[in-house]
C-alpha cells in the first residue's frame, strides 16, 4: 500500500521534479516508510511506500524490470502473488525479492495487459515503456485504489491524492458545479468519473489506459454485468468463497487488525477468522457511544467478549469532531454527507497504533442488498414479473418484522418517472439556492443510474458501477490519512459475481436483507448478530452533536459566510436549522453538507 504519481511531457519537456516530489509531499502519509523518483527526458514518476509484504528495502520503488525496459510505480496489494509467482517461475522469470509489486511487474511483461485478469486484489499501478515510450496503467476491478489525473496541452500529472494535484495545479482548477449539486440534493458523490475539481478526473474503475505524446486512451478491462452468470444457489459455495477470500487477505507481513462495527459484515469477519481460520489473538477496533445513542452498537460489539481477541474502542463526540473536523475535511479532499466516515477515521486513529493492516467489511451491502431502500427494488421486481403472491408475501413479512412502510415508500419513488424523482428530491432540499438548482437538478447524474433499476440484480450492479467508489475512496482516505492498509474481504471479485448471480429470495428473504450471508453464517456468528434486522454502520449521533452550543456558534458563522451564497439560501437554511435546534425536524445530514462544503471552499481558496 502506497502513494503513486508522475508528470508526462506531451511536447518532449522535461518532466519537472519539483513538481514530482511537491506531489509526493503531499501524500507522504500514504507511504512513510520509503520513497523514490525515477525522472527521464520525458516521464517523472513517483513513490511514497508503506511496507507491507517484504519489508526490506528490495521492496523499492519506482521498481525496474531486469533489463531496464520497464519502470513501475504501484500502489496497492495482490493477494495471490504467490501462485502468481510459482505460474511465472514455470515461464523461465526469476525473482529478487518477496515482493507482490515484483510479481505484477514481471506477470505484466509475461501476460501484458490480459495479466490483469490473473490478479486478485486492490490496485491502481502504471508501467513506463523506456523503449516504446508509453505507458500502461490500470485500476482495480471495483475501484478499491484511487487514480486521478489532470490534463492540458503540455502535459498529464496523475496521482494517488487528490490533494496532490489539486496542490501542483491550484490555479488552474474550477469548482465542478455539477458535482456539488449533486452532493446537496442527492447525498451523492463519485458516481462518475468527475470530481468535485472541473479539471481533475478519475481513471474509472475496472479500466486500463495508455498514454503517449498524443494523450490519454482509457478503455473498460473489466465490466461486472458481463461476468455475472449463475453457475448454482449455494450457501456452502458462498461461504467456501468468503473464507479463501479471508484466508488471502491475510497474507502481510506485519500485523492485522479488524474493524468491528458490530453490524453482521464485520462480525462476519472476526467470527470467520477465529472459527474458520483459527487465527486469535488479533485486535479489533469500533466506534462506541453512551448507551441509546445513534450509532452505539457496543451490545452487539459484546458478544465477542469472550473470543480470543484484544478489543479496542473510542468514542467520536461532537467536541473531538469540533476540534478535528477541519483537518479532517481536508484529509478526505472532496465533501462527503454525512459524519459517518468521521467515525471511521477516529477508528483507524486508534488502530494505527496497534496493526499496519486492517480488515473490514465494506462492499457487502452492495451485492447482498443491504440497504434498506433495496426492499423497493424487489417489491418492483416481483411486482414487474407479476408475481403477486411472493409480493404479497415479502411485504407482509416485511412489515411485520420492520414495524415500517419505508419499503412501501421506496417502491412507488422507484416507479416515478426521472424527472419527478428528481423534482421530490429537490423538493426535499428547499435551502438549495433557487438558480443553483435550477441549472443543475435536471442534469443530475443520480436518477437514471441508481434509481431507475428494474430488477434487484440491476439495481446491485448499478450500485458496484454508481455508488460503491465513494464509500471506497472515504476507506482509501481515513487509512491512509493514518498510514494504514484497509482491506475488503468482501470485494473479492469471484464472491462478488457469484453472489450477483444468485436468485433474489437468496438475498431478500422474509423480510431479512443479507440472507445468503446470514445462511452461510449459522453457528459460526453469535445469533443475536446473525438474525439482527437493523443497520447501523459507523452511524454517529449528528443530530446530538449538532445542537450543542460550540456547533451552534459554528453552524451560525457557517451560515452567514457569504461563500456558501451560491449555493445555498442562507434565511432558508437558518430556519430549518433553528428548528433542528427545537427538535421539531432532524436535518443533521444537511446541517453537516453546509458546514463541509463551506470548510472545503474555504480551504480551497486559501491555496
Amino acid at each position: 500500500m502506497c502513494g503513486i504519481c508522475g508528470v508526462l511531457g506531451y511536447h518532449g519537456q522535461k518532466p519537472d521534479e519539483i513538481v514530482v516530489r511537491d506531489m509526493m509531499r503531499i501524500m507522504k502519509h500514504r507511504g512513510p516508510d520509503d520513497e523514490g523518483v525515477y525522472i527521464d527526458d520525458r516521464v517523472g514518476l513517483g513513490f511514497v511506500r508503506l511496507s507491507i509484504i517484504d519489508l526490506s528495502d528490495a521492496g523499492h520503488q519506482p521498481m525496474l524490470s531486469p533489463d531496464g525496459r520497464y519502470v513501475m510505480v504501484f500502489n496497492g496489494e495482490i493477494y495471490n502473488y504467490i501462485e502468481l509467482r510459482q505460474e511465472l517461475e514455470s515461464h523461465g522469470h526469476q525473482f529478487r525479492t518477496r515482493t507482490d509489486s515484483e510479481v505484477l511487474l514481471h506477470a505484466y511483461i509475461q501476460w501484458e495487459e490480459s495479466c490483469l485478469d490473473r490478479l486478485n486484489g486492490m490496485w491502481a499501478f502504471v508501467i513506463y515503456d523506456t523503449r516504446n515510450n508509453t505507458i500502461f496503467g490500470a485500476r482495480d476491478r471495483f475501484g478499491i485504489k484511487p487514480l486521478y489525473y489532470y490534463q492540458d496541452h503540455q502535459s498529464l500529472l496523475f496521482a494517488s491524492d487528490i490533494n496532490s494535484l489539486v496542490v501542483v495545479r491550484k490555479d488552474r482548477l474550477s469548482i465542478d458545479q455539477q458535482s456539488v449539486a449533486d452532493y446537496l440534493v442527492f447525498n451523492r458523490t463519485d458516481q462518475s468519473t468527475d470530481t468535485f475539481y472541473s479539471e481533475i478526473k478519475k481513471i474509472p474503475h475496472g479500466s486500463s489506459f495508455t498514454i503517449d505524446k498524443s494523450g490519454i486512451d482509457i478503455r473498460r478491462w473489466y465490466n461486472l454485468k458481463d461476468r455475472v452468470v449463475h453457475t448454482g444457489s449455494s450457501v456452502d459455495r458462498f461461504r467456501d468463497l468468503f473464507i479463501d477470500s479471508l484466508r488471502l487477505r491475510m497474507r502481510s507481513d506485519v500485523p492485522v487488525g479488524v474493524c468491528l462495527s458490530g453490524g453482521l459484515d464485520s462480525s462476519s469477519i472476526v467470527a470467520a477468522l477465529v472459527s474458520n481460520l483459527n487465527i486469535g489473538d488479533f485486535s479489533t477496533f469500533s466506534a462506541v457511544y453512551q448507551k441509546g445513542e445513534i450509532g452505539d452498537e457496543s451490545e452487539f460489539i459484546d458478544e465477542f467478549n469472550q473470543y480470543p481477541i484484544n478489543m479496542l474502542r473510542t468514542t467520536p463526540s461532537a467536541e473531538s469532531l469540533y476540534d478535528d473536523a477541519e483537518e479532517f475535511i481536508k484529509a478526505i479532499g472532496e465533501p462527503i454527507p454525512s459524519t459517518s466516515p468521521y467515525a471511521q477515521h477516529k477508528v483507524m486513529q486508534l488502530a494505527k497504533d496497534h496493526v499496519v493492516v486492517t480488515l473490514d467489511g465494506q462492499g457487502a451491502d452492495e451485492y447482498l442488498a443491504g440497504y434498506h431502500y433495496f426492499y423497493g427494488y424487489v417489491f418492483k421486481e416481483y411486482l414487474k414479473k407479476n408475481k403477486l403472491g411472493v409480493l404479497g408475501k415479502e411485504v407482509f413479512e416485511y412489515m411485520s418484522l420492520h414495524k415500517s412502510v419505508y419499503g412501501l415508500k421506496t417502491l412507488l419513488f422507484y416507479l416515478l418517472p426521472v424527472e419527478y424523482q428528481a423534482k421530490l428530491r429537490k423538493n426535499d432540499c428547499p435551502y438549495v439556492n433557487r438558480e443553483f438548482g435550477e441549472n443543475y437538478i435536471s442534469t443530475n447524474r443520480v436518477t437514471s443510474t441508481l434509481y431507475n433499476a428494474k430488477d434487484l440484480q440491476q439495481a446491485l450492479i448499478n450500485h458496484f458501477e454508481f455508488k460503491l467508489e465513494h464509500l471506497l475512496k472515504w476507506e482509501d482516505r481515513n487509512s491512509m490519512n493514518f498510514s494504514l492498509e484497509a482491506r475488503v474481504p468482501f470485494l473479492d471479485y469471484r464472491l462478488v459475481e457469484y453472489s450477483l448471480s444468485l436468485p433474489t429470495d437468496m438475498l431478500v428473504n422474509k423480510g431479512y436483507t443479507k440472507h445468503v450471508l446470514r445462511e452461510a453464517m449459522n453457528g459460526i456468528l453469535p445469533e443475536k448478530i446473525r438474525t439482527r434486522k437493523d443497520k447501523v454502520g459507523f452511524g454517529t449521533p449528528q443530530d446530538m452533536w449538532f445542537k450543542k452550543d460550540i456547533w451552534k456558534d459554528r453552524m451560525i458563522e457557517t451560515l452567514n459566510d457569504r461563500i456558501i451564497d451560491p449555493y445555498i439560501d442562507r434565511n432558508k437554511a437558518l430556519e430549518m436549522y433553528n428548528r433542528h435546534l427545537l427538535g421539531e425536524i432532524n436535518i443533521s445530514k444537511e446541517i453537516w453538507k453546509w458546514y463541509n462544503v463551506a470548510v472545503w471552499m474555504r480551504q480551497f481558496c486559501a491555496l
